[in-house]
């Protein structure tokens, strides 16, 4: 059966049908088509994808996604028991590395849900973070939005998420954001109807 496709799609000089942000830079094209809204597992690479979500918060995602690698090197590959352990001394030298973003809430706020990470996994074993997240994916595969209008930013889902994860000591995870962490990593598919790269 044929999908109809969204009007709102961009048809990329490759003959690929995007959403639109997918197809205004060639950085979007790339994680368009091969990242945002394919599944993501295991404890490491969720607390990186929860991470740079807060970091993203009132800035550009183009920023955030070109800063990825300066990133992972700034927090340790996102070695959430590294991270954790950070002191003074980190926070001073993540606050003078103009290769990430230097915002104070959010340096700390990653060494806090760092920490929440350690005590989450050693609490319930290796998964448990990934394990919480998925718990929280629809039940019921929606339909993909037809419209750019018809993308919401914020779900039952993703304040439920939020809710528990504040719980555990999470912080900078509002609902909001918690949602964009849920279309970026597969939990929701919100490629618009007939999208040539929703293939999760």
């Amino acid at each position: 059966m044929s999908v109809r496709r969204s009007p709102d799609l961009v048809l990329g000089v490759d003959g690929v049908h995007r959403c639109p942000w997918g197809a205004s830079t060639p950085d979007y094209a790339t994680y368009h088509d091969t990242e945002w809204g394919t599944p993501v597992h295991g404890d490491v690479a969720v607390f990186e994808r929860l991470t740079l979500e807060a970091f993203q918060s009132g800035l550009s995602w183009i920023t955030i996604l070109r800063k990825r690698d300066s990133f992972r090197a700034a927090f340790d590959s996102f070695d959430f028991g590294r991270v954790a352990a950070y002191g003074d001394a980190d926070r001073a030298r993540l606050m003078a590395d103009s290769a990430i973003v230097r915002n104070r809430a959010k340096v700390d706020a990653t060494i806090t849900n760092a920490g929440a990470v350690r005590d989450l996994v050693e609490a319930e074993g290796q998964g448990a973070l990934d394990r919480l997240l998925w718990s929280f994916a629809p039940s019921r595969r929606r339909a993909r939005p037809r419209r750019r209008t018809d993308v919401v930013a914020i779900t039952p889902e993703s304040t439920a998420l939020s809710k528990e994860l504040k719980r555990r000591g999470f912080v900078f995870v509002g609902p909001t954001t918690m949602h964009a962490a849920m279309q970026a990593m597969g939990l929701v598919d919100d490629h618009l109807a007939g999208c040539d790269a929703a293939r999760c």
